[in-house]
């Protein structure tokens, strides 16, 4: 009885008590064990986050900075240029101030248009030249830095370019020489456009210089192309100033002191004369007797004058002379018998 009461009670007690809610039925696992279409979404998510990321780092990263240094390379070439044009003008210009300073050389020079071409033409050479080595040095070091950027490395790169340059260098040595000596040339200013010098195998006129070959055209009209490698040694004929000798001769016989007095009256006035004002740099000197033979006496006249204009003036001179001779009768050296026989001095008796 008790038992049956027990399990009346258990009966009402389940009777009385909710129904259970059922679960619903779980559906059956992916491959992948997630639902397919939340798979997709999560993956294309994350891929569009990963690469818009990834894009975004490398445009603000690798782009920008190889931009950045095209452009800072760019700027610094136009920055040394302009200081290059205004350092080689600012040196030029004085040393053709210090030319004009000489007495009587700048106007001289101004007045034939050489001291201008020749300020022209070593600006463009010397500006030409600093210009291309700053360059290449701006180029080269742009270069290398956005290799670098890229990821190229560059230590296998420099070691084929040494080994390239050493070779191209020993192969084209004789034409490094002619440049070298071309920069150092113009540098130093050894001689430009209308200069008259020596090289040693060659004087003539300067027509044209450039960083490996100089332009000369000599008395002959003839044109030279000389290697600037080649010139061991030079002799400018038109730097500065240069100096007139005039050796004048008269008879063994004639009065020093009367000859002397004709001569420097003679050289005294050219000074004065408006055609040689600017070419002579001082007065003629009459320094006396140079030498005594057995028929002459010769008579030495020294006179500075503008660079490579001595010539002229040495044939100024002698013409004036002769006219002053001629009027002032001071007799020219005749010749001499021979000791043994031969022809009579001219204007006596066989």
């Amino acid at each position: 009885m008790i038992l049956h009461l027990t399990t009346a009670q258990t009966a009402l007690v389940h009777l009385a008590a909710p129904a259970a809610t059922t679960p619903p039925p779980t559906p059956a696992p992916t491959p992948w064990g997630q639902d397919p279409v939340q798979t997709v979404s999560a993956t294309m998510t994350s891929l569009t986050t990963v690469t818009w990321d990834e894009f975004t780092s490398w445009l603000v990263g690798t782009p920008l900075l190889i931009l950045v240094t095209l452009v800072v390379g760019f700027v610094a070439r136009i920055l040394l240029h302009r200081v290059i044009d205004r350092v080689v003008a600012t040196a030029t210009s004085r040393r053709a101030e210090r030319l004009a300073a000489i007495p009587g050389a700048g106007l001289a020079l101004q007045a034939v248009g050489v001291a201008q071409t020749r300020h022209v033409q070593r600006t463009q050479t010397m500006g030409a030249l600093l210009k291309s080595i700053s360059t290449f040095v701006v180029g080269g070091i742009t270069a290398l830095t956005v290799l670098s950027l890229v990821g190229i490395p560059l230590g296998p790169m420099l070691a084929s370019a040494s080994v390239g340059g050493v070779a191209l260098a020993f192969g084209a040595q004789s034409l490094v020489k002619d440049f070298l000596s071309g920069i150092f040339m113009i540098i130093e200013d050894q001689y430009g456009v209308g200069d008259v010098i020596d090289t040693g195998e060659v004087i003539g006129t300067v027509e044209n210089v450039s960083l490996r070959v100089t332009q000369l055209r000599d008395g002959n009209g003839m044109t030279w192309y000389v290697r600037n490698g080649e010139i061991i040694r030079i002799g400018n004929r038109t730097q500065g100033w240069s100096t007139a000798l005039v050796d004048v001769a008269i008879a063994y016989d004639e009065d020093v002191e009367k000859a002397t007095a004709v001569i420097r009256e003679v050289v005294e006035a050219m000074p004065e004369d408006d055609a040689w004002k600017a070419i002579l740099l001082e007065k003629p000197n009459v320094v006396g007797v140079e030498s005594i033979s057995a028929g002459a006496i010769t008579i030495r006249i020294v006179a500075k004058t503008v660079a490579n204009e001595q010539i002229g003036v040495q044939r100024e001179m002698r013409e004036r002379i002769k006219r002053a001779f001629d009027a002032a009768g001071v007799r020219s050296p005749q010749p001499v018998m021979p000791p043994y026989g031969g022809a009579a001095p001219q204007g006596t008796a066989p």
